[in-house]
């Protein structure tokens, strides 16, 4: 779509639950830097930003409540975080950006005051790196272009920042996963979708009844986006036999049979399609994955490894890894790689079966954060994406 043809997008417009959107972390960012390299070169002041959107057909208007000169000649900018009704340890916390032309013609990202660093493989950005996450950091690429509007680009330092975003930090799984010194800068599509209350649990069941409403064969769920692909171009499911359960996979099952026996009807295959690091929670017998209200799931998943009988030496591994997407890069070059993960899914799908007696198969398939298939998928040769 043409530049001119966007449309800002109106979080005044509540989710499909009734609820308000908010913006992320990386929105906020992404603003402040804007709202910064817009006085450090155009020398103006601005009260609002317009933040392109990974959705190119909308832009995100920003209130900017705070932009200044510094000393070091560099340009700080304030952004309040908003997010919305989704309860967000983040929500009202003032984001930063400092911007300083570097001479170098690249773009460095810096982790300011508030700010963790990465000091642990298994996440989406490498050791030593700040903790902004690839979205928000091509957001900030976006808006410096946009600032630049083709002027020669010197090269910018970007230092984003959270004002007591190490006491934030504290609230998070953050230091479990070895960021250290505050927050993240997060979001894959800048917008805040307000999935973790009850109301959005009653969506979730809206759409279960809209899934199994003309008595399919089969549907899916999904934690998130991770799987989609797969239940579209392998399993060959319609879009509204795909259910995105958020972290409420106990609620769903039970929205699902409850569904299911109004019906009296039966379902021949729930397939439930994600990633490890929320499904292997299952493991331990958590229903609601939500990190306020689980644990990370190393535990259960290193447990296994022992029990198919791993080399003590990769069972400690994983038990200690930061992060199940580590432990997929762990076991990755395993010959039992594979049988590892099919194992996982069958016992999760087997604690899964008896919460949904109407349905004659539960069926888990997992995925890495990239959308690679890692247990009985990956010998279907078209499971790929996420």
């Amino acid at each position: 779509m043409s530049e001119s043809a966007r449309r800002p997008y109106d979080l005044a417009t509540p989710a499909p639950n009734g609820l308000r959107r908010g913006r992320t972390t990386g929105s906020c960012a992404t603003a402040a830097v804007k709202a910064a390299l817009t006085l450090l070169l155009r020398g103006e002041a601005v009260r609002e930003v317009e933040v392109s959107l990974p959705d190119p057909d909308y832009y995100l208007v920003v209130p900017v409540e705070k932009v200044e000169r510094l000393d070091s000649g560099a340009v700080r900018a304030e952004v309040l975080k908003y997010g919305g009704d989704d309860p967000d340890n983040t929500d009202g916390a003032t984001i930063f950006a400092e911007v300083s032309a570097n001479g170098t013609g690249a773009i460095r990202f810096i982790a300011a005051t508030g700010v963790g660093t990465v000091t642990q493989p298994g996440l989406r950005i490498p050791p030593g790196e700040p903790a902004i996450n690839p979205v928000p950091r091509q957001m900030m690429r976006w808006a410096v272009d946009e600032v630049l509007a083709g002027e020669p680009d010197p090269g910018f330092d970007l230092a984003i920042g959270c004002v007591d975003g190490d006491k934030i930090a504290k609230r998070t799984f953050n230091p479990m996963l070895g960021i250290v010194g505050g927050i993240s800068i997060l979001g894959t599509s800048g917008i805040v979708e307000p999935m973790s209350l009850a109301a959005w649990m009653a969506s979730i069941e809206v759409y279960i009844r809209v899934a199994l409403g003309h008595c399919p064969d089969a549907i899916a769920f999904t934690p998130g986006k991770i799987g989609r692909g797969y239940a579209a171009d392998t399993l060959g499911l319609e879009k509204k036999e795909v259910v995105q359960i958020a972290n409420f996979v106990g609620v769903s099952l039970d929205y699902a049979q409850q569904t299911l026996e109004e019906q009296q009807a039966r379902l021949g295959t729930l397939w439930v399609l994600g990633h490890p690091g929320k499904i292997a929670k299952l493991l331990d017998g958590v229903w609601d994955t939500h990190s306020s209200k689980s644990g990370m799931a190393m535990g259960s998943v290193a447990a296994v490894a022992a029990e198919l009988g791993f080399a003590a030496e990769l069972v400690e591994q994983i038990e200690k890894a930061n992060t199940v997407e580590n432990v997929v890069q762990i076991v990755r070059n395993e010959a039992g790689a594979r049988a590892y993960w099919m194992e996982i899914e069958r016992r999760v799908a087997a604690l899964m079966a008896p919460k949904v007696p109407s349905v004659d198969r539960v069926a888990v398939r997992l995925f890495s954060m990239d959308g690679t298939p890692l247990g009985e998928a990956a010998g279907d040769a078209s499971g790929e994406a996420a």
